[in-house]
């Protein structure tokens, strides 16, 4: 039995890997947040695959569903909409509870490939041989202490933002941290692909000229 954890493009439908497309080929079943966005990726490629629903909204019955296909040996693949599954989405869930119940006679193997996260630090131009990932920053319950571990970071720190939240995210952070360089990512991989770069303060003026669309990649320098 296996559980294969499958990155899909984050946008160009070109970066998929040949590993991942024939790891669809030969599974049972595809786990995915949005049926509709999986089936386009599998129409391009001319897969056909029973899709089930498995996303950050998900009830426990749902993945005991999963856990009764896996132990009726069952192979499956888990796919998020865009990028590498267990990164700030609910995928290690999964496979924590995949462990617990099978341990070791269910093999669960990565099939790595595009992730937002590293394709902003391959070109941001400064040293990530350390860094502080955040995910998505939280709204309002402990976000002054998330913002202040950002302001004290020795290390650069990258999250994730939404187009709706950028705007406000930006400028709490010109407040705590006004001399850190930012690089901003915007629609990585997609035609509108743009990478800001600058003071936080600069970088805020252009997104605000900007649509904001997307989601976006935050990478602070202290």
């Amino acid at each position: 039995m296996f559980l294969y954890i499958v990155s899909t493009p984050i946008g160009n439908l070109k970066d998929i890997t040949l590993r991942a497309l024939d790891t669809f080929k030969g599974v049972d079943l595809i786990l995915c947040e949005d049926t509709r966005v999986t089936s386009k990726l599998l129409q391009k490629y001319d897969i056909k695959k029973p899709l089930l629903s498995y996303h950050q909204h998900s009830k426990i019955s749902q993945i005991d569903k999963i856990l009764e296909l896996l132990g009726e040996g069952k192979n499956i693949a888990l796919v998020s909409d865009a990028g590498t599954p267990g990164i700030s989405d609910p995928g290690n869930m999964l496979v924590q509870k995949t462990l617990e119940k099978f341990g070791d006679s269910v093999k669960i193997v990565p099939i790595p490939g595009a992730s937002a996260l590293t394709a902003l630090a391959s070109v941001s131009g400064i040293n990530t041989d350390k860094f502080l990932f955040m995910g998505f920053l939280p709204v309002k319950k402990g976000r002054s202490k998330i913002l202040e571990e950002i302001k004290n970071s020795e290390h650069p720190v990258i999250f994730y933002e939404s187009r709706y939240k950028i705007i406000k995210t930006l400028n709490d952070l010109k407040g705590i941290v006004p001399s850190a360089q930012a690089i901003v990512g915007r629609e990585l991989t997609k035609i509108f692909e743009t990478i800001y770069r600058g003071k936080i303060e600069e970088v805020l003026e252009k997104i605000k000229n900007d649509p904001q669309k997307g989601e976006y990649v935050v990478l602070i320098q202290n």
